[in-house]
């Protein structure tokens, strides 16, 4: 079966394993790109651009990561 190219902030939230508010935070700000359709004007998010979310965040944890051993790197050279 063919995987669905948009998904619904409920299955976003799920795959985050967050919740539907959160999803829709996500959205709202910009952080997740999404499309409103229909004439309720439903968010839909388009799979490619959650894994690309998806991603972002391990590069940007990544990087909190690395700059937070740097940070205690300097702390014991201080010491």
């Amino acid at each position: 079966m063919a995987t669905a190219r948009f998904l619904k902030l409920t299955d976003v939230a799920e795959t985050l394993n967050i919740s539907s508010a959160q999803a829709y935070a996500l959205v709202r700000s910009g952080e997740l790109p999404a499309i409103k359709v229909g004439g309720r004007g439903q968010w839909r998010v388009e799979t490619r651009q959650l894994e690309s979310y998806i991603q972002r965040m391990y590069e940007k944890t990544e990087q909190l990561v690395a700059d937070q051993s740097l940070d205690e790197s300097a702390d014991a050279e201080a010491d």
